[in-house]
Parts: structure tokens; sequence; C-alpha cells
């Protein structure tokens, strides 16, 4: 039912769609006389500690077959249930920070995997930093390596039937990288996977980098220090005086200029919404975007050229998706960063740095996403729909909107169902329901994100979780 599209008509939707995305100049590969350039991340050195890799059965769950080790540089975890039901479950994780150690995060879901029988099986990745071309490598390496591991292991078992990938935030763009057609084509580690669930994920790729520049520039210029180059090289300086002038308490109170401020940020992180005011509100998230600030373009050494651009960002200072005379003005003396359009080209080694979140597949993809989220913003969202409409794939693609405030918040139960909802479509061709994330007017809703918000927490939940969501509004009556 889900068939893949031919090479040919495959390359032909991928170019379309690059130049549609403004990627028209690296729709080709360079040049082959060119050489491949090294960045600051290939001179890094990233440590598997093997001591950290045995993991225990989880209590009250059925027996598994547990393995872990090291293929190539990265560390791997495996489970695999004593009734597998031949199916695998791969989960790619989020972002580990810059640390020089790397670790395997086992999937959130991991119980309900292994009581439905799947198998499931996670990479450390072989480096840190915000590597998502190492992400979707190390995933793809593990699960072709999956059957001559469990035969090492002492267990022989059948090619999986199906194969599944998962992943969280960073760990979402790799899902959605990896089932991409410009993956299947430019890849070293090739693998076709049956359905995926990008949960919190940065579907929008290098477009989270670009709201980010803009919540900076937006800052500075309602505080009267507007920006005048990039990056910012004072802004360690001049931060004090902007959060000041836009705050009277950081984040939870602002000043008549600050709500200037809150409603470009609302426009740009996915429009009016339920539970954006708690997730502007959330002090810790809140804080770890403005941690990004005066940062340049390169994603800490990942690229080696500045990507960042806000020349197609359009500043709103109220929920009027009609320009005032303000709004024009603000607009037109904005300072606007202008990226190098090569820092992410396609190369001839494997996949971009940054690989691309294009929107083109044609497996069955569940996506679940919370509405407060401002690290990782709503707005992916509606990027990835907006890319896959335009690629043709828009029917193998169901969204789901969770009203919480934070990054990644999830109840495991809300988790489950994403999945779920998956399997049965990929093996049954029950298509699931799902969130409109296009359209203004729904979102903006009061009751918009009730229909797959699940506040119920269990064994695998973080207490505190329910307590959180105990706090938020609840959903209108019928």
């Amino acid at each position: 039912m889900y068939r893949k599209l031919s090479s040919v008509a495959a390359a032909l939707l991928a170019v379309g769609l690059l130049q549609a995305c403004g990627g028209g100049d690296d729709a080709a590969p360079p040049a082959a006389a060119q050489p491949e350039e090294t960045r600051e991340q290939d001179k890094r050195v990233f440590t598997m500690n093997a001591q950290a890799l045995p993991f225990d059965a989880l209590a009250d769950a059925p027996e598994t077959d547990r393995w872990w080790g090291l293929l190539g540089k990265s560390g791997y975890r495996i489970e695999v249930p004593r009734n597998w039901n031949g199916m695998l479950v791969m989960y790619a994780h989020g972002y580990n920070g810059i640390g020089a150690e790397l670790r395997v995060t086992p999937p959130s879901i991991r119980r309900h995997l292994i009581e439905q029988g799947y198998a499931w099986a996670a990479s450390s990745y072989s480096t840190n930093f915000y590597d998502v071309r190492a992400g979707v490598e190390d995933t793809n390496a593990l699960a072709l390596a999956f059957n001559r591991i469990a035969q090492e292991k002492g267990r022989a078992l059948a090619a999986p039937r199906k194969v599944y990938l998962i992943g969280h935030s960073m760990g979402g763009h790799v899902t959605a990288a990896a089932i991409d057609e410009e993956a299947a084509r430019t890849a070293n580690h090739k693998m076709s996977y049956h359905g995926a669930v990008p949960m919190c994920g940065v579907l929008g790729d290098t477009d989270l980098f670009n709201n980010f520049a803009a919540y900076q520039v937006a800052a500075q210029q309602l505080a009267g220090l507007p920006a005048t180059s990039w990056p910012v090289t004072n802004w360690s300086a001049i931060q004090p005086l902007v959060r000041d002038a836009l705050f009277s308490s950081f984040p939870a109170t602002t000043t008549p200029l600050g709500d200037k401020y809150k409603a470009v940020v609302r426009n740009l992180s996915g429009g009016a919404r339920p539970i954006f005011d708690q997730g502007f509100a959330h002090a810790g998230l809140h804080a770890t975007v403005w941690g990004t600030f005066g940062r340049d373009g390169k994603i800490n050494g990942i690229l080696n050229q500045d990507l960042v651009s806000t020349e197609g960002i359009v500043y709103q200072l109220d929920n009027d998706p009609a320009q005032s005379v303000e709004e024009q003005a603000f607009n037109a003396s904005a300072y606007r960063v202008k990226g190098t359009p090569e820092a992410n080209r396609l190369r001839r080694d494997g996949l971009r740095w940054v690989p691309k979140t294009n929107g083109n597949f044609r497996i069955p993809v569940v996506t679940i996403h919370t509405l407060g989220d401002l690290y990782v913003p709503f707005s992916m969202e509606q990027i990835f729909k907006r890319r896959a409409d335009a690629n043709g794939s828009g029917d193998f693609l169901v969204q789901r909107a969770i009203r919480s405030p934070g990054h990644c918040d999830f109840t495991v139960a809300e988790q489950v169902a994403a999945f779920d909802a998956m399997a049965n479509w990929e093996q049954k061709g029950v298509k699931p329901e799902g969130d409109d994330v296009l359209d203004a007017a729904k979102v903006a809703d009061a009751a918009y994100g009730c229909r797959f918000t699940d506040n119920r927490t269990g064994t695998d939940d973080n207490p505190s979780l329910g307590t959180l969501r105990a706090s938020l509004p609840e959903c209108p009556r019928p």
C-alpha cells in the first residue's frame, strides 16, 4: 500500500522541494574536483564508557534478552522479548550536550514495546553536539546490524518483518531526516523504515535556528538596542538591559514593550494557541532559548559557515495577521541576518551536515508536539506539514497537538497512543485521526489539543508531570 517512488520520480520531487524551500542552489552535488572540508566537529573526540552500557530488566515486564556493546564508535542497547513479534523499533535520542562522553537512552515507551512483543534498539551515536548526520547514520547502521548482533549474542533471529523509527527532539529531527528521500539517496548506511513517530521534533531543520535569531533581533529592536551585525558580539553586556526593557520579572511578567515581544514570539512559534502563555512563562525553557542568543549560525562547529537567515521573517506585534503601520516600520528597520547558502550544501561523502527534513516520504508518519514548547516550537509541525503537502506526502502524515508547556513533556500514554496509531495504520491500513496544524482559527480555539492530550500518568512517568498538567487550563466542556 505504501510503495516507494521510482528513483527518477523521487529525485524530481526532491529537487522541486529544494527549489520551493529556497535551496535550489544546492540541488546538485558539488563538483567532483572540489575537495570536501573538515569541521570543528570532525576534530572532536568522544568516548563511550563500556561499563555504562549494561542495563537491567524492567520490573513486572515480559522476559527479554538484553544486549549491549560497541558498533563502530558508538554504543548500543538492544532488547528482544522472548515472545518477539518479528518487528523492530529503532529509537533516536535527543540532544546530549557538548560533553565528550556518549550515552545510550532507552525509549520512554520501552515497557509498552516489550509488552506488545516488539524488539527495540538504540544507539548512543558516535558524537555529541547537534550532530543529526551522525544520528541518522549510526541509527541506520545499528538497524542493519541487528541480526548479526543477535547471532553473535547467541540468539539467531529472522530478519525483522517491520522496522519502525521513533525519536524525541533532535531525535525527532533524526527520525524525519532518516525517512526522507534525500537520506535514501545520500546516506552511507541506507535503511528503509516502514513507519515513524517523530516526537517534539526539529521538523523544520535549520529553520529552528532562524527562529532563535529572529527572537533575538526582535528583542533587541524593541528594547532600543537593535542588532547592527551578526553574530551579536556584545550580547553578554546588553542582555540585562534588553531583559529589563521587556520584563519586570523574567519571563513571567512583561512590560508594555515585552507584550509586543511576546506577540512576536507567539506568531513565530505557531500563532495564537492554548498553553502558549504557560510556555512563555516557563522560566527554565525560556532561559534556555535566551541562552542561544549571541551565537552564530555554525551550530557549535557542526557547520563551517553561518547558516542562519532572518530574511524571510515577518514580525507581527499583535494577533492580527494584517500588517499595521507600526509593524511595517518594525520590519523595515529590523536587522536582517543573512546566512551563507552553501553552509549546508549537499555533500559527496554522505548526508548534509544538518540533514534536511524535506517532508518527502511514502510511509505512515504520526507526530506529537506540545503546544507551549518554545525551544522546539509548534511551528516546526506547521513547516513540516507544508513541506509534506508540497511533496505529495501529506496523506502519509498525521499530527497531534498536546496541551503541555514544556519541551517533550508528554505522558507515556500520549506517546504510546501515537506509536500504536502509526503501527495500526501501517499494519492494517487504518489511518488515524489527527489535528489540523495549519488552520489558524482551529489552532487558536480554546479546545485545541484536547483530543489527544492524556493527562493520566503511570509507573514510567515523572510524578511531577501529573502536577504540572493539573495546573493547566482544563479543556472546555462541550
